[in-house]
């Protein structure tokens, strides 16, 4: 057990900066007499930038037999900047700390824990720990006869709880404006005998240099291109509407988010093809928004939208949105996901990143494809569309569900590419991303714990990743655990990788709607739920919405999986709301009922 002597005077570093809760002036604190600190850290841990702390800290005679007159907290002193970072700790009982030498019971409340994440320690949660180096201390805050005592100490040798002596590792921040890579190196002190931390900055560029694309590096493109591809595709548009009549037989696939056909548009397709349906089909796809076309596909995309009598799209199309569509042709949207979950489209006006009111998004479709009456009035609102133009005819990629050849053929076909699969359950981690669009996509890896999972489900399960196709940040999987964790983000088609899945983690995607016709367990890891749901908003309270558990950190993801509690009671009913039809017929229902306009 540590003990320190220390002073009467002790200085307290107060206020604010633009990047920390630190100080900007200083304080004098009179206690009367000296005081004798006990105090220990007996547990410290690192996963990427977030550390778990423990131990405890008292000042002797003075009893912590309630929690409501003490504050600890770890202080993070920047000697050259002369500035502090404050990070309160939760107060934990004696009891519940692991010790060598017993505690009188006088100071029942002299334990703490904390989980700091120093990729995201400034004052508003969002940036990495600023550049400098910084000596860590721990306080200790209380009131004795009216008077405030405030106690600092360093944190004693933090060795053995380094591997070597150092720890290292990343820190990362995505912004519109700002995307920046630091470095966080973790040593021991012999100076002030304590632990420090040394934040420097590898990569730092504003991302809106690019086009957008910061995956492919497209370069912006210049005027006349920009030109091209918004007033002179309107005008094109518009000319071959006065010029040239609708075909009856012409339809258009069209996509600015992927490669080639896929998803709902690939499935409407193939049922038209078993069908022997002869018509002009067209298709127009690209990557993604930001790659650019040629002027003959600019022209080209005008001339189809404009003479095809239906026109199927999968996701917002930004060039197509501004054209006002003939009255004998059609504007179908068979959006990319089931049932309504995060709110989109026009629900979110007065959100940040939120549609202006003046948008012309999604208010062009004359139909649109949804997978049950009960979320219809939702996607009207979305869309800004007439309730009357949405059709619950179910979700055409999950006809894959119902089919059981196809299920066989694919499962084998997974398991013969990726062997590694077989034999083992399969756990898919697949969560939406952050920030608030491609410029800023990511997703916060560092909330996962990799060692806990390896050691606790290795045994019986493999990890795979498909994180968001748009995230800017990758999965770095350490080599100790390869045989675990797996990325398969760039494996387009996620309803093929759930027919392998025997447990999806999830936070706020659509994906759990598709999960539920599988009638399988998912839990949904959402550590920064409070924050989400004040920010982006849902549809239904969430809580109460998900069809599994809801989990926050890594320990609660593992207890739910050891012990098999995964509320699997809440799938069916959620089934049953969100999916008017479970037959595996949504295709042949939109051929027949927008294609064909047949309602048999």
């Amino acid at each position: 057990m540590l003990k320190k002597k220390v002073d009467k005077t002790v200085n307290n570093s107060i206020g604010n900066n633009d990047l920390m809760s630190g100080l900007s002036s200083s304080l004098s604190v009179t206690i009367e007499g000296d005081y004798e600190i006990d105090y220990q850290i007996t547990n410290m841990k690192w996963n990427g930038a977030t550390l778990t702390i423990e131990g405890f800290i008292y000042i002797k005679t003075i009893p912590l037999l309630k929690n409501l007159n003490v504050t600890k907290r770890l202080v993070l002193k920047d000697s050259k900047e002369n500035q502090e970072l404050f990070i309160t700790l939760e107060d934990k009982m004696i009891s519940e700390i692991k010790l060598v030498n017993a505690i009188d019971n006088i100071y029942k409340w002299a334990g703490f824990t904390g989980v700091i994440n120093l990729a995201r320690v400034t004052y508003d949660k969002k940036m990495p720990l600023p550049v400098g180096k910084y000596n860590v201390f721990l306080e200790i805050e209380l009131f004795k006869n009216k008077k405030r005592i405030l106690q600092r100490v360093p944190l004693s040798d933090i060795r053995p709880f380094l591997k070597n002596d150092f720890y290292s590792t990343k820190m990362e921040y995505f912004s519109a404006k700002s995307q920046l890579l630091y470095n966080l190196m973790v040593t021991y002190d012999i100076s002030t005998k304590s632990m420090l931390l040394e934040s420097s900055k590898l990569k730092d560029f504003n991302p809106s240099s690019l086009y957008g694309d910061i995956k492919n590096k497209t370069k912006r493109p210049g005027l006349i291109y920009r030109f091209m591809r918004t007033r002179m595709f309107i005008f094109f548009y518009y000319l071959f509407v006065i010029f040239l009549p609708v075909k009856k037989d012409r339809i258009l696939f069209a996509s600015d988010s992927r490669e080639e056909i896929g998803g709902n548009l690939l499935f409407v397709y193939e049922a038209m093809q078993r069908r022997n349906l002869q018509y002009d089909y067209k298709f127009m796809f690209k990557e993604n928004s930001f790659v650019k076309k040629s002027f003959s596909e600019i022209i080209g995309l005008a001339n189809y939208v404009a003479t095809s009598r239906i026109t199927f799209l999968e996701e917002n199309y930004p060039m197509i949105s501004p054209l006002k569509i003939r009255k004998d042709a059609e504007l179908i949207q068979l959006w990319h996901g089931a049932g309504a979950f995060k709110k989109f489209g026009y629900s979110r006006i007065g959100q940040p990143g939120g549609p202006k009111i003046d948008s012309k998004d999604h208010r062009n479709y004359t139909k649109a494809v949804v997978s049950s009456k009960n979320v219809a009035a939702l996607y009207a609102e979305g869309f800004d569309i007439n309730e009357e133009n949405i059709y619950p005819l179910g979700i055409p990629r999950t006809d894959v569900f119902f089919d059981e050849s196809y299920k066989s053929e694919k499962t084998q076909e997974i398991y013969e590419e990726y062997p590694f699969l077989k034999g083992k359950k399969v756990i898919l981690f697949a969560p939406t991303f952050r920030g608030r669009g491609r410029k800023e996509a990511h997703y916060p890896i560092e909330n996962l714990d990799f060692d806990k999972m390896y050691k606790n489900l290795k045994d019986e399960f493999v990890f795979i990743f498909k994180l968001h196709f748009i995230n800017l940040n990758k999965v770095t999987i350490p080599y100790p655990y390869a045989d675990f964790f797996y990325d398969f983000t760039n494996y387009r088609e996620v309803n093929d990788l759930l027919l392998i899945t025997d447990l999806l983690i999830t936070d706020y995607s659509s994906i759990c709607f598709e999960y539920s016709l599988l009638n399988k367990p998912m839990l949904f890891f959402a550590h920064d739920v409070e924050e989400y749901i004040s920010k982006r908003g849902f549809y239904f309270e969430y809580q109460s919405f998900i069809p599994g558990h809801l989990v926050k950190t890594t320990d609660e993801l593992i207890e739910k999986i050891m012990n098999k509690d995964f509320g699997e009671e809440k799938i069916k009913p959620f089934r049953d709301y969100f999916f008017d039809y479970q037959d595996g017929k949504a295709s042949e229902r939109v051929v027949d009922q927008l294609v064909l306009n047949s309602n048999s």
